[in-house]
């Protein structure tokens, strides 16, 4: 990607974290990335290709910057991040990503309300909502990848309905963190709790299998 459309797409995230989707204006966002807004129309062509090529470029910016942070803490303190004692293992690994996205700091309030912005703009334009879908499902997929971590016994669909609802549940701890409803320690504590509660729950799917992997089913008579 070109320093320019990164500059303007990060702009994009600014402008729209500032003042909502409904608030861009290519004149504010030329100001803010540096450029002519004829170049904005060059590498998007219209305010939707903007908003989508937006979107995409928030949720892989969150991505990187957890994946960097989660490489810091391994190497240092992997509690650093969610203020527990140090310790190892997948099911912190899981928790530290999880809860990077709740920081006090500048880029992941951010980066947060951009995405809650645009991810409430999708339930009025259709043409957000397949780039909002995708970005949702890579999610959860990695989510459900870290839980399976945590417990490989589980089944598959067990596992991806563990990360769609902690995936959902962050959200909304984020969006009310960031409007002032809950604190940040509250959130914290409650993802923590909602983390605990789902991989429980995988435990009682685990204990359905047989030794070798297969489901059973206790229940049915022979």
């Amino acid at each position: 990607m070109s320093d320019r459309r990164t500059a303007i797409l990060e702009a994009a995230a600014t402008v729209i974290a500032r003042r909502g989707v409904r608030g861009l204006r290519v004149e504010e966002l030329a100001v803010e990335a540096g450029v002519s807004k004829a170049l904005i129309y060059y590498h998007f062509e219209d305010r939707t290709g903007l908003l989508r090529r937006t979107l995409t470029f928030v949720n892989n910016r969150a991505e990187r910057y957890t994946a960097e942070q989660s490489a810091v803490d391994a190497t240092t303190d992997p509690g650093a991040a969610t203020g527990a004692a140090p310790t190892s293992g997948p099911l912190r690994q899981l928790e530290q990503a999880l809860l990077l996205e709740l920081q006090d700091l500048p880029h992941v309030r951010e980066n947060s309300t951009a995405w809650g912005e645009l991810r409430a703009s999708a339930v009025f334009d259709p043409e957000l909502r397949g780039e909002l879908a995708l970005a949702s499902v890579i999610w959860v997929r990695e989510v459900a990848d870290q839980l399976g971590e945590v417990r490989p016994t589980a089944p598959e669909s067990a596992l991806v309905a563990s990360a769609e609802r902690l995936t959902a549940l962050l959200e909304g701890l984020s969006a009310r963190w960031l409007s002032g409803i809950l604190p940040l320690t509250d959130a914290r504590t409650r993802m923590r709790e909602a983390i605990g509660v789902e991989v429980a729950h995988l435990a009682g799917h685990t204990a359905d299998r047989s030794a070798d992997g297969t489901p059973t089913s206790p229940n049915k008579l022979d």
